[in-house]
C-alpha cells in the first residue's frame, strides 16, 4: 500500500515498533517443516525410550481384555466399568510418549518466533474472500516455495524409505518365523528406527525452510523510508521541532552564558579563536570557576561584551587552550592550572589598584603543564599560529 501510494520501494529493515505491532497481530515467522521434524523426531524418541514399557503395558491390556471371566461376561451391569478401567490403563501406559508429543507441539513455535497469542489471526475479514487476491497468493513467491518444499519432502522420504526398506528386507522376512510376542516387539523396534530416520532426513528441509521463513518475514514487514519518518515523528516528535527547540535552548543558555560574563574578572584570549571568561570569589578553599566559554564568534561576543564592562582581557593562547578544552562552564579549573591562572589574576589585580605611574610586568612564558587538557592539539595550534 505504501509504495502504491508514495511510489518508493520497501527497502528498509523494519524498526522495533513494527516488529511488536506485527507480533500483536500475530505476524510472527513459523516453519511448518520445524514443527512436523520435531514432532516425528521426539515421537521416534519417546518411542525408543519408552517403547519397551508402553508394548508390554498395552499386551498385558491386551490379555485382560480377552480373559474375561464368566460371570463377568453374562454381568453387563460390570462391563461398562471394565472397559473404562481398561481404557484408563491404556491411557497410563502411554503417558509418557503423549507427554513428549505434547512438548514438541510447543517447541518449534518457541524455537522460532516465540510465545503468540492473537485474535486477530482468526477473525474473519472479507479480503480473505477475495479472488484476485487469491490467485495472486496462489502464485506468489511463497507457494512456489511450499511447492519445492513438498517436492523435496516426497523426494528425500521416498529415497529414504528405500534404503531403509532393502537393508531391513530380511528382518521383515524373519518376523514370520518368530512366536506372535516376539514378532511384535521386533516389529515395534523396526518400526521406531525407519520413524527415526525418516524423521532426521528432515533436519535438511528444516535447515533450508528456517532461514527463507525468517526472510520472508523480515521481507513483508519492510519498510519505505517515508514510513521510517513518519513513525520517528509518532515516537521522537517532529526532528524539525525538535531542532527548532534545541536551537531556542541553546540560545537560551547562550544568554545567560553572556550575561555572566558581567561577572567575570578577567577574560583569557587565544587571541582570536577562543575566549574563557573567569571569576575568583577570595573565599577559603576555592578556586577560579568558569562562567563562559566560547570559540570564533562566540568568543568575539563574550570580548565584546567584556570591552563594555571594562572587564581585563588577556591573550594566552596556551592557557586559553587549555581552559577551554579542560573546564566546563560553571565549575572550577583544574589543579594543574591553578599556578598559570594565578599568575594572570595576580596581574590584572595589581593592575586595577596601581596608580597611573606603577609598572606592573605581564607574565608570559606561562608554563602549562603537559597533562593539561588542550594543549598538546596540533590542529588548534597550527591555526592559531602559536
Amino acid at each position: 500500500m505504501a509504495e502504491e501510494q508514495t511510489g518508493q520501494e520497501r527497502t528498509e529493515q523494519p524498526t522495533e515498533r513494527r516488529l511488536q505491532e506485527a507480533r500483536k497481530k500475530g505476524q510472527v515467522p513459523r516453519s511448518k517443516e520445524l514443527n512436523t521434524m520435531l514432532s516425528l523426531l521426539l515421537a521416534s524418541i519417546s518411542l525408543l525410550a519408552f517403547g519397551g514399557y508402553i508394548s508390554q503395558n498395552l499386551m498385558q491390556i491386551s490379555v485382560e481384555g480377552f480373559s474375561i471371566p464368566r460371570e463377568l461376561a453374562f454381568d453387563t451391569a460390570q462391563l461398562p466399568f471394565q472397559f473404562m478401567y481398561m481404557v484408563s490403563q491404556a491411557l497410563l501406559a502411554l503417558s509418557p510418549f503423549m507427554a513428549i508429543m505434547l512438548v514438541s507441539v510447543f517447541a518449534g513455535p518457541l524455537l522460532m518466533g516465540g510465545w503468540s497469542f492473537s485474535l486477530e489471526t482468526i477473525s474473519f475479514k472479507l479480503e480473505k474472500l477475495d479472488p484476485i487476491k487469491g490467485l495472486a497468493r496462489i502464485f506468489s513467491l511463497k507457494s512456489l516455495v511450499e511447492l519445492a518444499k513438498a517436492l523435496a519432502k516426497f523426494v528425500l522420504l521416498l529415497g529414504a524409505a528405500i534404503l531403509v526398506f532393502f537393508s531391513i528386507d530380511q528382518q521383515l522376512l524373519s518376523l514370520s518365523s518368530m512366536t506372535p510376542k516376539a514378532a511384535g516387539l521386533e516389529a515395534a523396534t523396526i518400526l521406531v528406527q525407519v520413524l527415526l530416520i525418516l524423521s532426521a532426513t528432515m533436519i535438511l528441509i528444516v535447515a533450508l525452510d528456517v532461514p527463507f521463513e525468517l526472510w520472508n518475514h523480515s521481507k513483508q514487514l519492510r519498510m519505505t523510508k517515508q514510513e521510517i519518518r513518519d513513525e520517528m515523528k509518532e515516537t521522537d516528535g517532529n526532528p524539525q521541532v525538535k531542532q527548532r527547540i534545541r536551537t531556542l535552548q541553546r540560545q537560551l543558555a547562550e544568554g545567560r552564558m553572556m550575561e555572566d560574563v558581567k561577572t567575570a574578572d578577567v577574560v583569557i584570549t587565544n587571541p582570536t579563536h577562543y575566549a574563557v571568561a573567569l571569576q575568583y570569589l577570595d573565599r577559603p578553599g576555592s578556586a577560579p570557576k568558569v562562567v563562559a566559554k566560547g570559540k570564533d564568534l562566540t568568543a568575539l561576543r563574550i570580548r565584546s561584551i567584556a570591552g563594555d564592562c571594562d572587564i581585563p582581557i588577556f591573550e594566552a593562547p596556551p592557557l586559553a587552550r587549555a581552559l577551554y578544552r579542560s573546564t566546563e562552564i560553571g565549575y572550577e579549573i583544574p589543579h594543574v592550572l591553578y599556578m598559570a591562572v594565578a599568575r594572570v589574576l595576580a596581574y590584572v589585580f595589581q593592575l586595577k589598584s596601581a596608580t597611573p605611574t606603577d609598572y606592573v610586568p605581564k607574565p608570559t612564558d606561562f608554563d602549562i603543564p603537559v597533562e593539561a587538557p588542550g594543549e598538546n592539539d596540533e590542529s588548534e595550534v597550527g591555526r592559531d599560529g602559536n
